[in-house]
């Protein structure tokens, strides 16, 4: 089987980057052949098939002529680059399948009909809730938005969604009404969603669209030698305000905080968290054997999140481990992890529900084993990575004995 797998960046930046690079080596190690395409970028890993990347979009960078900004816009919407360079790369090698990862703004969904055309079956995996929202959070002043959803999606430029910016956000208003009229998402044969709730945001977005809830996997053959309950709680993610971090720290403070709280990751809010609380201790980001051993000791990794999380691989990484989880109840969190099964749910945004739940979970260290034990045994049947591969097969298979 040939399989073209894109995505607009290739290299690790962030959880759409970590689940298409493994599904990467995951298909490769199965025996597909595997094609990629993506954007030029100096951090990319090694391709075969870089030559047909397209130019590196970077809308972050402001010092653009009136020209170079109209340019940009228009590729914003609909990048011919990308367009022409996988036409050629798809008539070369000739795929039987094109899977899409996160392809909008920069290499956008115009290329979904490149691959129709070219007689390929089309999977897109929705890694957030961009079909839904223009800037792609459903998040603004510090709550969740259905404003684009429930109505339009110039909603995105009257409240301004894209960093308080008129233009930017008009774009993303513009670039969501191209969408709609040219109709680039309806022509994929099947979108994957993650959770279930994400797949019911698009199907009220997207009636017609085929949707198919593939949850996100873990390898479940993860070193398990050193873990232990360390009696400490660990955050692991994105220091900013949509994760629900400050309400984390201020929950700890109005708790009895009877075990320490570590904060893994760095972000806009690292600065400020630790000016304002000394008694947590941030250790900014960490990976590989450090971030493994620190999930391994701690009793319970909290998920503190205000936004609508899709399938967090925050809950699946600390599954791996055998490690109970406290969740906010939004978004796909609640489908992960279940209220006194696999570890405990506490009302998004509200640190004196969080700090009840932290308290309880200390006074009873029996939990750490208990919810741990069922954590691993949901990873197991659930959020394997064999799992995930069989499901990915199936449906792949599956668009292929179609006519």
């Amino acid at each position: 089987m040939k399989i073209l797998l894109v995505n607009k960046f290739f290299f690790m930046k962030g959880g759409a980057e970590t689940v298409f690079f493994q599904e990467r080596e995951m298909l490769a190690r199965s025996g597909a052949t595997i094609i990629d395409f993506s954007m030029q970028h100096e951090k990319n890993i090694e391709s075969a098939f870089s030559d047909y990347f397209v130019s590196n979009v970077d809308y972050h960078n402001g010092k653009k002529s009136l020209l170079g900004s109209v340019k940009t816009a228009i590729n914003f919407i609909h990048n011919s680059e990308a367009c022409e360079k996988l036409t050629a790369l798809i008539t070369k090698e000739r795929p039987e399948i094109v899977h899409f990862h996160n392809i909008y703004h920069q290499l956008t969904p115009s290329i979904i009909k490149v691959a129709k055309s070219l007689g390929c079956k089309t999977v897109l995996t929705a890694h957030d809730t961009k079909i839904a929202c223009p800037s792609y959070t459903m998040y603004r002043d510090g709550h969740t938005c259905e404003a684009c959803l429930q109505g339009s999606v110039w909603n995105a430029f009257k409240y301004r969604c894209q960093e308080g910016s008129l233009f930017k956000s008009a774009l993303l208003s513009l670039e969501a009404t191209y969408q709609s009229l040219a109709k680039n998402y309806q022509a994929v044969d099947v979108i994957v969603s993650p959770s279930e709730f994400l797949a019911n945001i698009i199907r009220q977005k997207s009636p017609h669209n085929r949707i198919e809830v593939v949850v996100n996997g873990i390898d479940e053959h993860v070193e398990r030698n050193g873990v232990k309950d360390g009696r400490y709680f660990l955050y692991l993610g994105r220091l900013s305000v949509e994760k629900g971090v400050a309400t984390l720290a201020e929950a700890y403070q109005r708790s009895k905080q009877e075990m320490p709280l570590k904060v893994v990751g760095d972000g806009p809010l690292y600065d400020e968290l630790v000016a304002n609380y000394d008694n947590i201790d941030f250790l900014g980001f960490q990976s590989g054997d450090t971030l493994h051993s620190l999930i391994k000791e701690c009793s319970a990794v909290i998920v503190p999140s205000e936004c609508y999380e899709n399938c967090s691989m925050s809950v699946i990484e600390a599954m791996a481990y055998g490690k109970p989880i406290i969740g906010a109840n939004i978004g796909g969190i609640p489908e992960q992890v279940r209220e006194g099964v696999e570890g405990r749910l506490f009302e998004s945004g509200n640190p004196d529900s969080l700090a009840q739940v932290m308290d309880d979970f200390a006074q009873h260290p029996e939990l750490v084993v208990e919810f741990g034990n069922r954590a691993r045994h949901r990873l197991e049947n659930k959020y394997s990575l064999a799992r995930h591969e069989n499901t990915l097969m199936h449906l792949y298979q599956e668009l292929l004995s179609e006519k």
